[in-house]
């Protein structure tokens, strides 16, 4: 069982008071807060070992490069990559989203492909795909969901064809909190010899995660929703789909040699990371995934399910207020309305009482359109979160109901 209070200890941030009150961080889903450990992390590199990587043969810059490529391992241990190579650094998962539609997709689709996405995919895992489709003259194929916010698999299988070279899926939906099916996913596409990207910035941090057993082609984590600093993402795909890709930018690093008539490329993972990367932020994620694992995913899962919950359990009672999204498999989010307020003004007041919550469409415009809505409130818990903070969630929105 885990000890909140102790994991609380670890989060400075969440020790404060917001309007006066004491704060109530439930914008998990948007970005988590950050332990001790990779505050610490990073003060330690600026202070003790700043300088660039892989390129010189000073103690700072070896020292550097050492604790860099330990996050590599990390990462590839954490989601069970056959070797690091395979684990790309990237700015984000939109980066990472970005960089296969681009690399990938202007190598490998022609016109009259299809691509095939969902209708809950945040905008990150549309615009990229509509933005390659276009210039090859490829088609995009949505995937429909049910009024509960699930997929209708059978919608899906009916859009796969020989012509389908990418289903391009999130793993878990950031505004409705679905968990989708995603290993029948995969294997459906790879019946029809299409490739499958998983968005998993919001399932890394609730799910294990293990890319052979999946057998994905590509998967995408993001490092600010798992406990780590912002600007660091990481592209997993198989070596000889990463051997085949082009570069996806031009620069340092990247290269083996220059000529002004030619320029040889580098092997994975360094064809895909030109230029300085964020050294200091890489460094700290491994202390972001050091807290992960030694508290479990199956514990963290266990008490961010009674959170959620509870929530369910609490609201449910409060007139004028709907739930958004209901699916069967779900991890800690949760979307709602409130029928006599605009999303924004709970927000704003809930934000008074010292409750930080999401609002808006949260990047899933298409989503919000399928549903009708412009909006909603997005309440998403963490592993630091208690029951008594969900019971001030619970009160606040009943009196702004009445």
């Amino acid at each position: 069982m885990l000890n909140i209070n102790n994991i609380r200890s670890q989060f400075p941030i969440l020790h404060q008071q917001v309007n006066g009150k004491p704060l109530v961080y439930f914008d998990n889903a948007a970005t988590t807060q950050k332990p001790q450990r990779v505050i610490d992390a990073l003060n330690k590199y600026y202070t003790l070992d700043n300088a660039n990587i892989h390129r010189a043969a000073h103690t700072l810059a070896s020292r550097s490069t050492e604790y860099f490529e330990q996050t590599r391992k990390a990462i590839q241990q954490f989601i069970n990559a056959k070797e690091d190579a395979e684990c790309i650094f990237t700015k984000g998962v939109t980066e990472s989203i970005n960089l296969v539609a681009q690399s990938w997709g202007r190598k490998f689709l022609q016109a009259g492909d299809e691509v095939v996405i969902t209708t809950m995919e945040h905008h990150s895992n549309i615009v990229p795909w509509q933005m390659i489709c276009e210039e090859k003259g490829a088609i995009l194929k949505v995937i429909p969901i049910n009024d509960a916010g699930e997929l209708l698999m059978d919608e899906f299988e009916k859009l796969l064809s020989p012509k389908t070279k990418m289903v391009a899926c999130v793993w878990v939906s950031n505004a409705l909190g679905t968990i989708n099916p995603v290993k029948e996913i995969i294997e459906k596409a790879h019946a029809v010899s299409a490739k499958v990207l998983l968005d998993g910035a919001q399932a890394c941090s609730h799910l294990e995660v293990d890319v052979q057993a999946l057998d994905c082609d590509f998967l995408t984590i993001s490092s600010h929703k798992l406990y780590g600093p912002t600007g660091v993402g990481v592209l997993y795909g198989k070596r000889e789909l990463l051997d085949a890709m082009p570069p996806y930018q031009g620069g340092g690093e990247m290269i083996k040699e220059v000529t002004f008539a030619k320029t040889t490329y580098n092997e994975i993972p360094f064809k895909f990371e030109a230029g300085t990367p964020n050294i200091a932020d890489v460094i700290a994620f491994k202390y972001a995934l050091d807290f992960v694992n030694e508290l479990g995913k199956p514990a963290i899962a266990k008490h961010e399910d009674e959170l959620l919950r509870h929530f369910v359990n609490g609201i449910n009672e409060i007139h004028g207020l709907k739930l958004v999204g209901t699916a069967s498999q779900k991890v800690s989010v949760q979307s709602f309305v409130l029928t006599n307020m605009h999303h924004f003004d709970v927000g704003m007041m809930l934000d008074a009482k010292g409750i930080a919550v999401r609002t808006g469409h949260h990047c899933t415009q298409p989503l919000m359109q399928c549903f009708g809505l412009d909006g909603t409130v997005r309440a998403s818990f963490a592993v630091y979160n208690t029951i008594e903070e969900v019971d001030i969630l619970i009160e606040s929105l009943r009196k702004l109901a009445k």
